[in-house]
């Protein structure tokens, strides 16, 4: 991936919490007759290894994990907040008109060998993690206790675990850095004011941005 200098990301702590609050990945693999891409929700376990595990599964009918005896360099893609940035936003459009619209966004790129993991205690423990942390926001999280024992064992050997050791992980966030300030203010009003979840996410991406001190700043 191209970072300029501007939009680096250096912080692992901020692109652990993006995949946390975006987890489900873009996942290409180098297969048997080219690349092959899936979208998987991963739970990261930040306790194995310098930059963290990402753990997943996929039906057992898919033909991807079948391809992971060899070393299979991956990939995996984290979207966070994007907007589109118009310049009608900028007193610089007034001032010289020497603007251009843009897109920001904040994204993080986990790389790593993937391997499969056809077992079921493995898969039932992955299974109660990956409910867990995606009920934890539910006035009553469901578990997977809360349904039959057999069930969900029959439903487990439906699936095949995937591992995704990281041994790079990349960081970008583009939001509006190489803009002058006056310009930067103008699109924190201007997404402000749009109002959308994705737009007041990216509003606060860039006043955190022109704080001191800032990546990219």
């Amino acid at each position: 991936m191209y970072v300029s200098r501007h939009h680096r990301q250096p912080d692992l702590g901020a692109s652990h919490a993006l995949i946390d609050a975006h987890p489900l990945g873009a996942w290409v693999v180098q297969g048997a007759d080219g690349l092959v891409a899936n979208h998987l929700p991963f739970l990261l376990d930040r306790s194995r290894g310098p930059f963290g595990t990402l753990l997943g599964h996929v039906s057992r009918a898919n033909p991807v994990w079948r391809q992971l005896g060899a070393p299979a360099p991956s990939v995996v893609m984290f979207q966070g907040p994007q907007a589109y940035i118009t310049p009608g936003w900028y007193p610089g459009k007034a001032e010289h008109g020497q603007v251009v619209p843009t897109w920001n966004y904040a994204v993080a790129h986990a790389h790593g060998i993937a391997r499969a993991i056809d077992d079921e205690a493995w898969l039932l423990d992955l299974l109660a993690r990956l409910t867990a942390a995606n009920e934890a926001g539910q006035p009553v999280p469901w578990q997977t206790t809360d349904a039959p024992e057999t069930f969900i064992r029959k439903l487990a050997r439906a699936v095949v675990g995937i591992e995704i050791p990281i041994d790079r992980l990349e960081g970008k966030l583009k939001a509006s850095q190489d803009e002058a300030l006056q310009d930067r203010q103008g699109t924190v009003q201007g997404l402000a004011a749009v109002g959308s979840e994705n737009a007041s996410a990216m509003a606060r991406l860039v006043q955190q941005a022109m704080q001191p001190g800032s990546a990219g700043d």
